[in-house]
């Protein structure tokens, strides 16, 4: 008897747990309101310049990304006047899990959840109430290294996002950022894993083009801009970036 309630009971929690995420991804999917998309600033490494560098971090260094999915949205025929919110957030007292290093699904399962977990204990009350949560761990200016690789989840809607801490690299960062909050909205990357470059056509800002390369903008869930075959670099800023159809498609902005 005691063991049939207790399946019940768990029964009851994965179906309440499955409609809830069905339920974020239909009211994420439907841009019928602004979607708050909440950064909370992070210092990755404890150094003090890091610190100093939060310190005077205000909402001026994440300017262009309103504007920019404002912009991007009316291209692909939404017509809400303003699709994403960007808000800065408190700074969490203590730092997230980090990511496994093995890259295996169970660690991966295993760091979701308490990652997750984390998050609703450790968030910052923020109003407004966000829809999605972006962690933006600081790492110094003189980084040794390529930085640890940022993840955003569609299921709880947060994501890890690895950045320097500079103001010459704030253009570079709202690139990633932005990249990471496509995630959370079920946009899936556009780039071959093993090499980086993007995938064609879907990964390219311009397929049709003739010729086909140099491309001028990356498409934004690709990351990079393909020079010529082979050959790809990294956007200065959103200005060369797009939102592809295929992106579009994901995020329920085309139907």
């Amino acid at each position: 008897m005691f063991k049939a309630v207790r399946i019940l009971i768990l029964l009851g929690i994965l179906v309440t747990v499955a409609g809830t995420t069905l339920l974020g991804r239909w009211q994420a999917q439907s841009w019928k309101r602004p979607q708050v998309v909440t950064l909370y600033p992070i210092n990755a490494s404890g150094d003090a310049a890091t610190q100093a560098f939060l310190e005077k971090l205000d909402a001026g260094a994440f300017a262009d990304l309103g504007p920019y999915f404002q912009q991007e949205a009316a291209r692909h025929g939404v017509s809400l006047s303003q699709p994403v919110k960007i808000v800065l957030g408190g700074r969490p007292r203590t730092v997230p899990p980090t990511t496994p290093r093995d890259g295996g699904p169970l660690s991966a399962i295993s760091w979701s959840l308490r990652m997750r977990w984390w998050a609703w204990r450790q968030t910052p009350p923020s109003s407004p109430v966000p829809d999605v949560k972006l962690f933006l761990m600081y790492h110094p200016a003189d980084h040794a290294g390529a930085l640890p690789h940022s993840t955003g989840l569609e299921k709880g809607r947060l994501g890890l996002v690895h950045l320097f801490a500079t103001k010459s690299q704030q253009a570079q960062n709202q690139v990633v950022i932005a990249h990471e909050a496509l995630h959370t909205f079920g946009a899936s990357d556009k780039y071959d894993p093993s090499t980086l470059a993007p995938v064609f056509p879907e990964g390219y800002a311009a397929p049709r083009q003739e010729p086909r390369y140099p491309q001028s903008q990356a498409e934004l869930m690709a990351g990079r801009i393909p020079v010529r075959e082979g050959e790809q670099r990294i956007p200065l800023g959103l200005g060369e970036t797009v939102i592809g159809p295929a992106t579009a498609a994901e995020i329920g902005w085309l139907k």
